[in-house]
């Protein structure tokens, strides 16, 4: 039997560097949530000083989106991305070393600016190296070990804590972005057909994403970002749902002490397995809402109803269950509904990343960075509008629930709209 009339399976080593860049991504994103009490007693930083610290990173990760993505679409993700993962590696090991709000706030603006970039880098390699029925399944794998990276960092963090310092656990996890960037740098190759593992038979399955190979323009293309109606949603979207995440990946922890009654003196693992449930149903969120696209896709052959059917209902449940959890004070039904939501909130994520490949195109980099870029905005807002809302606005933890709550039905009414089929391109 001739093994050419077989496909080789090399494109599935390109959703193992993603999936891993993914972990290591949100390991040293959230790693600074757990330590947030160290940091807070060592530089004496209250909370409002703390949410600048949040907020500098989601700034400079949004800022830095577009071009990043942009870069990926010019110059291929080969080089773009081992460029940001040793720029963010450095900066996180920098975090280490700040001592005082300015120090720590020019560091973590800086490891967002390093960070910005790596996801819609994923997005262009997966328009290049996977066929389009594999595009959500992808998505959701990586966005699956990205979220549980994120919800077992709080653990990692207690483990590593109980060794070093605070500032030496950021030395520490600086090194994993170097050693994956050595392996990425040895095996990747932007052209598939650059690579000596794929064969003539993969390479025809890759056809039609051969098409979005080269550079996809020569700018940033404004214009044709906010002349795609889908594209503003899928950014309004992103930016409704960024505010709700970023609350579970900073100020969450603070939310269970002073409302539910979990203290520092309560087992760290407890607090830590708590904390981190949203994340973890939310990559199960992930993965299931990658699959039921794709199921709903091929049964109704139009992959841009099943990604909306999924979205509503996703954002439409996410929704509910952070009203339940504004309405109880039992430190474990609060966070089972959060978990569930953070469930919710991740089933539409394959979907719209899948969706930004599909309309971009050659420029998958640019609208992924794009939606990325504005639902960081929401992140950085997020970040100080938490203690605002709790101080000058006086609204307490239940009003920051139900503003995060109305911002799902927001998100909700963007997916009745959405059209994968539109193309940026065209």
């Amino acid at each position: 039997m001739n093994p050419g009339l077989s496909p080789s399976r090399t494109r599935h080593g390109v959703i193992l560097f993603a999936v891993l860049l993914g972990i290591i991504h949100y390991i040293d994103r959230v790693c600074i949530s757990k330590a947030r009490p160290f940091i807070q007693e060592d530089l004496k930083l209250d909370d409002t000083q703390m949410g600048y610290v949040f907020s500098a990173f989601t700034l400079a990760y949004a800022m830095f989106e577009i071009p990043g993505g942009w870069l990926g679409d010019k110059w291929g993700p080969r080089r773009v991305l081992l460029r940001i993962v040793m720029f963010w590696s450095f900066f996180t090991a920098a975090t280490g070393y700040a001592w005082n709000q300015t120090s720590m706030v020019v560091c973590r603006f800086l490891f967002g600016a390093g960070e910005a970039g790596g996801f819609p880098n994923i997005a262009k390699m997966f328009s290049v190296w996977l066929p389009q029925r594999e595009h959500d399944m992808a998505q959701g794998i990586t966005w699956l070990a990205a979220r549980w990276g994120g919800a077992f960092t709080p653990l990692l963090v207690v483990w590593v804590l109980g060794m070093v310092s605070w500032r030496m656990t950021f030395v520490i996890f600086a090194f994993l972005g170097v050693i994956w960037a050595v392996f990425f740098a040895r095996w990747f190759r932007d052209n598939p057909k650059d690579h000596p593992r794929v064969n003539a038979a993969e390479l025809a399955l890759l056809a039609d994403a051969q098409k979005n190979l080269g550079s996809g323009h020569a700018k940033i293309p404004w214009r044709r970002l906010l002349a795609t109606r889908s594209v503003l949603l899928l950014w309004l979207y992103y930016f409704c749902i960024s505010y709700v995440w970023y609350f579970y990946i900073t100020w969450l922890p603070k939310f269970m002490e002073a409302e539910n009654g979990l203290h520092m003196d309560m087992a760290a693992t407890s607090t830590s397995i708590l904390n981190g449930m949203p994340l973890f149903l939310g990559g199960i969120g992930c993965f299931v809402g990658g699959l039921a696209a794709r199921r709903l896709a091929a049964r109704s052959r139009h992959i841009s109803a099943a990604r909306r059917v999924v979205g509503v209902t996703g954002m439409l449940a996410a929704g509910a269950l952070i009203m339940v959890a504004a309405q109880t004070r039992n430190a474990t039904f609060a966070m089972l509904a959060l978990g569930v939501s953070g469930f919710f909130n991740d089933l539409s994520m394959p979907g719209a990343w899948g969706a930004c490949m599909d309309i971009g195109g050659k420029l998958a980099g640019s609208v992924s960075g794009s939606m990325n870029m504005i639902g960081n905005f929401g992140g950085a807002l997020g970040g100080v509008a938490v203690p605002w809302l709790m101080k000058s606005a006086g609204l307490g933890w239940d009003g920051v629930l139900y503003v995060a709550a109305s911002t799902y039905l927001i998100s909700a009414l963007c997916w009745l709209f959405i059209d994968s089929d539109e193309r940026l391109h065209a």
